[in-house]
This record gives structure tokens, sequence and C-alpha cells, in this order.
């Protein structure tokens, strides 16, 4: 036996399948699961947004913002603790820039003049530096709210445009689960941001659009090999239109865990690496929002999204007569519709050959008998050619 008939015969491993779109995981059919976590996971999103509420940043809220260099001399605590000293309301404190350029970035809510002059000087003191060398800067609420009117403005135009999209390269039930799954992400997402409480601020926004197309990429390509399995599904009787869509799911998982884990690592070491072991908060609240977006855009076009779909088309009259047929085909039934009429034709046919053409039956039984006796032809009958071709011998 050769080394690639071994090969073939030696059974695969659940990664070889899985690597090859050959495994069988039942998406569809335990689909409710699903519906159960993810109704489990946005009520606690909900809960915890209602109860515990967002940390607006500077952006939005309004406030001043202090740069202060670092000197070595004091910890970002020790330089919060001194601006709390001065009488203000600490929003946040991060580090930002690296070596030389390295300082602390501490916001604080509206503060009056004399207030935010007493707050500068404390934090100078705490560093080591002259009160001249921490730069503030005002930012009015007013700007926060426009900027989240715009980014509502480009929220509102984006789906529009998708939903446009999906609706006519594919169809309607596909563009509706696809905006599902968005909004599943949505909140989703801003449930995790509450809990772990980091600001809001114009990246989350950026963040926010971000994912929505990364989760809207990942879902088209869940769509396009559900229309090409499903395209002809009508036209026979091997699977109903829920097993077609197990099958693309399954023939599309490992591309999407490919792009999630390409995606999911670079941001995954910026948050993890870069924020939590060296304390570079600069960009932590675009990190997380990306992070948490791949992995629940991820799921909900697997697990979401394409169970959606199937729900919506197994409602239609179309499809529940489908699955009867191929229901009926694999319990031995039949279709009452296909089968139980081309019997009768076929028994019609039979009797119309043998009341309209008995002649050949006849010449048969003749030639066998001699072609005297009883074999000759019934009293009535038309003349056989045989018999017609010794009439006009004679005569000559």
């Amino acid at each position: 036996m050769s080394t690639e008939q071994k090969n073939a015969q030696k059974p695969r491993s659940v990664w070889s399948k899985l690597y090859r779109g050959e495994n069988d995981f039942q998406f569809i059919p335990k689909r409710r699961r699903w519906y159960l976590f993810s109704a489990v996971l946005i009520a606690a999103c909900i809960a915890v947004m209602l109860v515990k509420g967002f940390v607006m940043g500077i952006d939005f809220a309004g406030g001043n913002q202090y740069n202060v260099p670092d000197t070595g001399q004091a910890t970002l605590t020790e330089v919060e603790a001194a601006a709390a000293g001065a009488g203000v309301e600490i929003a946040s404190g991060q580090m930002a820039g690296s070596g030389e350029d390295q300082s602390f970035i501490i916001r604080t809510a509206v503060t009056d003049l004399d207030t935010s002059q007493e707050a500068r000087q404390a934090m100078a003191d705490e560093v080591g530096v002259g009160s001249d060398q921490i730069s503030v800067s005002e930012v009015s609420a007013t700007w926060g709210a426009a900027v989240s009117q715009q980014a509502l403005i480009a929220l509102v135009v984006f789906l529009i445009l998708i939903t446009a999209f999906i609706w006519l390269r594919f169809e309607r039930r596909m563009a509706v689960a696809a905006l599902g799954a968005l909004g599943h992400d949505l909140l989703l997402t801003a449930g995790i941001f509450s809990l772990i409480g980091f600001e809001v601020t114009p990246s989350t926004m950026v963040g926010m659009l971000t994912i929505l197309a990364y989760s809207l990429y990942d879902t088209v390509v869940v769509f396009d090999k559900v229309q090409e399995n499903t395209s002809n599904l009508l036209q026979s009787r091997r699977q109903t239109f829920a097993e077609g869509v197990n099958d693309a799911v399954n023939m599309t998982l490992m591309r999407s865990l490919n792009t999630s884990l390409i995606g999911a690592l670079p941001v995954g070491a910026l948050l993890f690496i870069g924020v939590g072991m060296l304390g570079v908060g600069t960009l932590k609240d675009l990190a997380l929002v990306l992070f948490v977006g791949i992995i629940t855009g991820t799921y909900s076009s697997v697990f979401l999204a394409a169970p959606w779909v199937v729900d919506m088309a197994e409602r239609s009259p179309v499809y529940k007569k489908h699955n009867q047929k191929v229901a009926n085909k694999r319990a031995g039934k039949g279709d009452d519709d296909e089968t139980a009429r081309p019997k009768t034709a076929d028994r019609s046919d039979e009797v119309e050959l043998e009341v309209l053409d008995p002649e050949p039956a006849t010449a048969g039984a003749a030639s066998r008998s001699g072609g005297g006796g009883g074999g000759g032809p019934r009293p009535g009958a038309r003349p056989s050619g045989s018999g017609s071709r010794q009439r006009r011998k004679k005569r000559r």
C-alpha cells in the first residue's frame, strides 16, 4: 500500500478537518443555545450601563488637562494625589511618551482659575519643576457634544449604505441579520467598556466605527458562502436550507478564526503589554474597543447572523415545503406531487399500446404457429405486411 493510500485511510484530526473546512459543528441546529447565551450577555451589559454608566473623557464632559513632565521624582498616583489635595476633581490620569519626553496626563473636571493654578503649583512641587513647565489646556463640553453629533451622523450614514449594499448584493434577510449582529456587537462592546471603566474619548468613537466595519466584513464572508451553497437548493431534495447554511458556516470557520487571530494579536499586545505591563495608556480606550469588537464580531457572524437568516427563511412557505419534501424523501415516503402522477401516466400509456397496436403480438403468434390454424389473424383485423406480400406474389 502506497503512502498516499495510507494517509487517505488514516482518520483526520479535528484540527485537520477544521483547516480543510470539513468539520461538521452543529452551529445551526443548536442555535437556541447561542440565542440564550447572547441574551444573557446583552442583559448583563445593559444592566451595567444603567447602573455604572460611562466615564466620559474631557473631550465630552469638558474640563482641564495638565501635561506634567516626568522627572522620576514622583509616580502617577502621587501626582494625582497632589492635584486632588489642591481641591480639583481628578477625572483620569495616564502616562504618555517615553524616555526624556515621558509625561503625566492629568485630566480634571471644570474648575475656576484660582483652583486650577493651585493644582498646577502642587503638581509642579511634587515632580520638582516650575509651574510654567506644566501646560494647561481647557476643553469645553460643547466641543464634545459636536464630536458626538458628528459621530452619530457618520454611524447612521454607514448603516444605511451597508444595509443597501447587503440588500442588493444578497437579500433582505441577510441585511436584517447583519444589522442585528452589528447592534449586538455595539451593545456588548459598550457594556464591557462601562464595566472596566475606561474613558470615552474620540478614539473610542473611531474604534466603534472600526469594529462595525470588521464585523460586517466577517458577516459578508459567511453570507457569500451561504448564498453559494443554497443557490440551487430548491432544485434538489438533498438537504434543507438550515443544513446548507450550517455547511457554509463550517467551510468559512477557519477563515473567520484566522482573520480574528491576525487582528486580535497586535491589538491584544497593545492592550495587555502596552497598557497593563508598561503603563502606556495613551491608546488604551482604542485598544479595548478594537480587541472586544474583533472577538464579538466573529462570534456574531458565526453564532447569530447565519442562524437568524435560517429562522427568517424557514418562515417562508417555499422553504417549508422544501423541508417537508426532504423529510419525506429521507423517510422513504416519496413526494405526492412528483411520484403519484408519473405512475398513473405510465399505466395509461401501456393500455393505449395494447388497444391501438395489437399487430406485433398477432404476427408473432402467427409466425410461431406456422401461419395457420388458431394462430391466424382475428376477424376484422387489418392484414399484416407479410400477408399482403404473399397475395401480391399469387397475382403475378
